[in-house]
């Protein structure tokens, strides 16, 4: 049976991921090569939930499900800025630029996937929902020295506000590992808002 590595993501529109690209670079400038895989910058995306491998049957259940989370929420933004590192600056293992949301809407859409997934077998997860666009992902084999180097390096750029993003959809992406990173499609987009409560 053929599975299909998929995640629920919101998609960002093209000026966020040219700035996003842009605070990549400079990064670049400052992190020795090899020491951090780079996420294609027109690849970045906010995930909302990560599936795994999905039977392909169980695709449709999956986009029925999504159909009518979204369909209850209706459209908002949220502001893109600063910069940090997961788990800290000292271990840094992914670098990400934050997100934003005073109205708490992107927590609730996130919840809602959670609780629409649920019966489909898919566990919530158990940590909070750190909302965030990662930009890069620090190599396992890169040593002590060299990861508090990469962390200095985040902490000394002032990231100030990118902006914000219009989320009128939330999308469910496919996922495919290559040698040269993951390439993402999207397999179904769900408006917000198709439904009134």
């Amino acid at each position: 049976m053929q599975l299909i590595r998929s995640f629920v993501a919101i998609e960002l529109e093209q000026e966020m991921l040219r700035k996003l690209a842009s605070v990549q670079e400079e990064l670049k400038e400052s992190i020795p090569s090899g020491l951090v895989r780079w996420v294609d910058p027109y690849g970045i995306h906010l995930t909302l939930k990560f599936l795994g491998e999905v039977p392909a049957p169980k695709i449709e259940q999956v986009k029925r499900a999504l159909e009518k989370a979204c369909a209850s929420h209706n459209p908002f933004s949220f502001s893109c800025g600063g910069l940090g590192c997961f788990p800290n600056a000292r271990r840094p293992n992914v670098i990400w630029v934050g997100v934003q949301d005073d109205t708490g809407r992107l927590e609730a859409i996130q919840r809602e996937v959670e609780k629409a997934l649920a019966p489909l077998g898919f566990a919530p997860e158990r940590r909070p929902f750190s909302p965030h666009l990662t930009l890069g992902r620090v190599g396992r084999r890169v040593g002590g020295a060299e990861r508090r180097h990469i962390g200095q390096v985040v902490q000394s750029r002032q990231v100030g506000d990118l902006g914000r993003v219009h989320v009128k959809a939330v999308s469910l992406m496919r996922s495919d590992l290559r040698p040269t990173g993951a390439v993402y499609t999207c397999l179904a987009r769900f408006p917000l808002g198709g439904l009134q409560r």
